[in-house]
């Protein structure tokens, strides 16, 4: 018997590009299937982009706050979105939220946007907090990504996402495969923001600047490459932006040696002939992209931008789909957990 679902999925990454709000239709008959009926990308104004920047320097009492607060904002969000759009059957909300730690090595890992205030305030079920489980289970809490990928895309040998962090999921021998493979939008937007564009719009600055082999040399050694850690802010903050800003580079020549530190990484990990479908912010940057064909003899496919723009939030909805009917929506394979398992806390509006 086939089975539908009218779900809104929220995805808010660390590039800070917005929140991604998408409304989605699946079903299933012997598969998944999934339309995406409606979705918009609401751009953070400076005030909680000021606030989410610097959300992991605060004071545990103060996140607390910041948790509700933001909570608020994306009921608010999710009421736009629906009014906007003329959207009346929805079954529930699924929402990442923010990262604003991750350190799963260390017992932790903090996605603020608290389900109890969006759920109120939009008044709908909403299902959200799918990493703090993992991490207790042992796990990296990351990537989630791929439960999706193994389920609405599986036609693709590769599904290799390029927002904050360039990450990728993938099958060996029927087992599924994920993980993060390097910063990415995260570094280059701290540089182009440094000079007051928001980004390198297809990768013209970068393009126009000159590669510099020895910090080039340094990126690609760096030490933490050899863990199997899931990669955060944090990372970037400790371990790159120093490194980078050691050199005393022009941005563009910044740009244009961490481009080829970007496509050296992701070209190492794909197999020659196999199809890659490409999502995130960093399928726009041209010169990223052909950056990566350069290096690799794998076919990169770039599919329609609304998927390119819109594919996290569409997971994140699936794997809200898949907690409401407790099933597995986290696999030991790629977060290192104890076990497969079905993550994510539900709450419910308050009874008007």
């Amino acid at each position: 018997m086939k089975k539908k679902w009218h779900i809104i999925g929220l995805m808010s990454g660390t590039s800070l590009d917005g929140v991604d709000i998408v409304y989605v239709v699946f079903e299933k008959d012997s598969i998944y299937s999934y339309n995406i009926q409606h979705a918009k990308t609401y751009a953070y104004p400076k005030k909680w982009k000021e606030k989410l920047q610097k959300a992991f320097l605060q004071k545990p009492e103060n996140l607390t706050g910041l948790d509700r607060e933001y909570g608020v904002y994306l009921g608010e969000l999710i009421n736009r979105f629906t009014e906007s759009f003329h959207i009346e059957n929805i079954d529930f909300v699924a929402s990442h939220g923010h990262t604003i730690f991750h350190k799963p090595e260390e017992g932790f890992t903090l996605q603020i946007g608290d389900g109890r205030c969006i759920s109120d305030v939009c008044n709908q079920p909403v299902i959200c907090d799918f990493r703090s489980q993992d991490v207790a289970l042992g796990g990296q809490g990351a990537p989630l990504v791929p439960i999706g990928d193994l389920l609405l895309f599986s036609e693709y040998d590769y599904c290799l996402n390029i927002g904050g962090f360039a990450n990728i999921s993938f099958d060996r021998n029927g087992i599924r495969k994920a993980f993060d493979i390097c910063p990415a939008n995260i570094v280059l937007n701290y540089y182009t923001r440094s000079i007051r564009m928001e980004y390198d719009d297809k990768g013209k600055m970068a393009q126009s600047g000159k590669i510099q082999k020895d910090l080039l040399f340094e990126l690609n050694n760096l030490s933490l490459y050899q863990s199997k850690n899931a990669l955060g802010n944090e990372t970037v903050v400790a371990d790159f932006l120093p490194l980078i800003d050691r050199y005393e580079l022009g941005i563009p020549d910044i740009l244009h040696t961490y481009i080829e530190h970007i496509a050296l990484k992701i070209a190492a990990v794909l197999r020659a002939g196999s199809s890659v479908l490409v999502t995130g912010g960093g399928a726009y940057n041209t010169y990223l992209i052909s950056r990566i064909k350069h290096h690799s003899k794998a076919h990169i496919i770039l599919p329609e931008p609304e998927l390119i723009d819109y594919k996290e939030a569409l997971i994140f909805a699936f794997l809200g789909l898949l907690r409401s009917e407790n099933k597995i929506n986290c696999l030991a394979s790629v977060t290192g957990a104890l076990k497969n398992h079905s993550s994510g806390v539900i709450f419910y509006p308050k009874e008007s």
